[in-house]
């Protein structure tokens, strides 16, 4: 590394990477490595441990290690003379970021990122930790007292060190391996999980665990089926609680709409203020479920504020999704969003001011302080909906007062943008996106679903090789290779098609499910693998826990159940209930690790609800009976077209006196047509006396 003639520092090997991560740390005095041959190859040839740093772009503690730590003259030389550095985008990677994710936490009870780890030349790990301060402070080590003490262990014990590498692998290994008998998936551990799940409730706040407090938008996605299954009104109303009281925190942005990724408190006052795309489809899907089954438009009101977000902030010209937006602007957490009591007094008139500081709680000396900033601004405010303004309405001129400071905050410098377009998150985003067109009534919510699949088949799709990439950025797409690109994809292509009727995506969809299997599927004992075999990969994982993001096993599972209802492809369900049996024993163990896993299994042991709809996709006659089938809260159902690659079955309803018609079957036994949406969802409630 060396400075060039403006006096600035000459970019590192990451300067040719694509990923925005990386990217921010090009400029580092650390000579890093991207993942791959030319740093392994060093780290042998040299004899060298690698010190291998996993993140992502918006990760606020990934900022702070890099400008306190890697930016440093001083650690980068040490880190340049000792070892071999490596960085990853864990969202790249998820494939690697789960096998040391997986070390950390077993050798430490805990992880997160940065997540820094330290490997033999062999990539087996044998020392990790996430985020370690430039001095001494808390009982932490600095990061350079860290650093000297594995090279002594490397010089001094490295018989014993490469023995420990070893045995972690091993028993990393052991782990990997643990459900390999076969269980059965039955009504009881649903029942079971519905009484887990309750028990771990926020019955204040909302929620499930303390602080920092995560959205886990599979929780309550499943508790909310299990209420309204079982007709367990406690259950239904945990999460109608929840949402009400997310959406009214500062977690949830009260001016631009959108999630941020967690709570730093348990009363989802005070987020990390970055967004993710795979928490807003989900939550997207959360909210549209919670106005289905209650018809309370609060939810509704935020399901368009979610989308709005994304359609406004989150979307590439061409249709794909990006990735995340910052926590930070201007090397400061937060201050994109936070106001203190002065920038509102200028930017709102009196009244106006009167109305925003009852509403929003607004103090002189504010409710957020960033702790890791050397200099923390101060008075910052984190708007939040006070009791008395739990909706929009409750006040007048708030809605005058949120579109002021709207076009107030649009001035500002705005956090950056992870502008990556990533396979699996759109897939979840297009999914929700096509399911709130119709139950919002939103066209421009259709054609923003429909841009994004296109996209995906145009950029990241290779139709001849049957392959989807995990990533494009700037036209160029990434080699990896991921389930979990796959089975959200797949995901989401359904979830299109049950709104549009649309063979051609129904095709598409089959394309990605026969890809998938091939390709991850463990036919032998069942499960789907992260990644292909691969050399630089120690280990091959079956992802099997639904936490921020569902797993993709999860996903994958549902997907192939949905697609099987749709086609009666054999094939599909034998994979899908081969690998339920491969989870069966961590479902009833641990349910609450493997919540999106439970929608899966009560799909299984339903007999599938199917909704056919005969007629021309693109009549207003067909459309309307496609919205009245998404109006109802009803798990366990699909809809589909009468032409294309559907079961054979329904390929024989056809419409009756020319007019679209709709079908109400389980298995080949259907109800009397209907060409009314009144009487189909009327048909719908009837068939479930748990619906709405």
């Amino acid at each position: 590394m060396h400075l060039n003639d403006r006096g600035s520092r000459e970019p590192n090997r990451l300067a040719h990477e694509h990923s925005p991560y990386l990217l921010q740390h090009q400029f580092n005095p650390v000579d890093w490595y991207p993942w791959g041959d030319l740093a392994f190859a060093k780290a042998r040839a040299e004899d060298k441990p690698i010190f291998l740093s996993i993140g992502y772009s918006t990760c606020h503690w990934c900022h702070v290690m890099e400008r306190e730590s890697f930016a440093q003259t001083t650690t980068a030389d040490y880190l340049n003379q000792h070892f071999v550095s490596i960085k990853v985008d864990r969202e790249e990677r998820p494939d690697v970021d789960k096998i040391y994710m997986n070390f950390v936490q077993a050798t430490s009870g805990g992880g997160g990122w940065p997540l820094n780890i330290f490997l033999a030349p062999d990539l087996k790990p044998f020392f990790g930790g996430t985020y370690w301060p430039p001095q001494p402070r808390h009982q932490r080590p600095s990061f350079l007292q860290v650093l000297a003490q594995v090279i002594t262990a490397w010089r001094t014990r490295r018989v014993e060190v490469v023995n420990s590498a070893r045995e972690m692998y091993e028993q990393l290994a052991q782990v990997a391996a643990r459900d390999n008998t076969v269980g059965i998936i039955d009504r009881a551990i649903i029942t079971r999980a519905g009484a887990v799940l309750k028990v771990g409730y926020d019955p204040v706040h909302g929620g499930w665990g303390t602080q920092p407090k995560f959205l886990l938008p599979s929780h309550p996605a499943f508790v909310l089926q299990f209420g309204v299954q079982t007709h367990d009104d406690e259950a239904v109303a945990m999460v109608l609680h929840t949402c009400t009281r997310m959406a009214a925190g500062g977690i949830n942005d009260q001016l631009g709409g959108g999630f941020a990724r967690y709570s730093t408190d348990t009363q989802w006052l005070v987020p990390h203020f970055e967004k993710m795309l795979y928490d807003n489809a989900q939550l997207l899907n959360l909210y549209l479920d919670c106005y289905l089954v209650s018809g309370v438009a609060r939810y509704a009101e935020v399901a368009h504020s979610i989308a709005c977000f994304v359609l406004r902030d989150m979307t590439h010209p061409a249709g794909g999704f990006y990735s995340a937006e910052d926590a930070d602007s201007e090397g400061k957490e937060g201050k994109f969003y936070c106001w203190t009591r002065e920038e509102l007094v200028a930017s709102l008139t009196p009244a106006e001011f009167a109305v925003a500081e009852r509403a929003y709680g607004i103090t002189a000396a504010g409710n957020f302080l960033d702790h890791s900033d050397p200099a923390p601004l101060l008075g910052q405010n984190v708007l939040s909906l006070t009791a008395e303004a739990t909706t929009f309405e409750d006040i007048p001129l708030l809605a005058t007062v949120r579109a002021k400071l709207l076009a107030a905050r649009a001035r500002r410098v705005r956090p950056l943008c992870d502008d990556k377009i990533l396979a699996g998150w759109n897939g979840l985003m297009l999914g929700a996106l096509a399911r709130a067109a119709v139950i919002l009534n939103e066209p421009t919510y259709a054609s923003a679903a429909h841009r994004a699949l296109e996209f995906a088949r145009t950029e990241l799709w290779d139709a001849n090789a049957r392959a989807l990439a995990a990533r494009w950025r700037n036209g160029a797409r990434s080699t990896a290779q991921l389930l979990q690109a796959y089975a959200y994809m797949l995901s989401g292509a359904i979830e299109l098609y049950q709104t549009t009727l649309d063979p051609d995506q129904l095709e598409f969809a089959r394309s990605l499910a026969d890809s998938m299997l091939d390709q991850f599927y463990d036919r032998a004992l069942g499960g789907f693998w992260q990644s292909p075999i691969s050399d630089d990969l120690i280990l091959r994982l079956k992802e099997d826990n639904d936490g921020a993001e569902p797993s993709g096993n999860s996903v994958a599972i549902l997907a192939l159940l949905q697609l099987a209802a749709i086609t009666e492809c054999a094939d599909y369900r034998a994979a899908a209930e081969h690998s339920l049996a491969f989870f069966a024993a961590r479902l009833d163990r641990v349910p609450q690790a493997l919540t999106k896993m439970l929608v899966a299994a009560d799909f299984a042991l339903a007999e599938p609800l199917k909704v056919v709809i005969a007629g021309d996709r693109n009549a207003s006659a067909v459309q309307a009976l496609v919205r009245a089938v998404h109006a109802i809260y009803r798990p366990n159902r699909v809809v589909l077209g009468s032409v294309g690659l559907v079961e054979p079955f329904a390929r024989t309803l056809t419409t009756i006196d020319g007019r679209a018609t709709a079908y109400l079957c389980t298995g080949t036994a259907c109800q009397p047509p209907t060409h009314d949406p009144d009487s189909l969802l009327r048909m719908l409630r009837d068939a479930w006396p748990g619906a709405n």
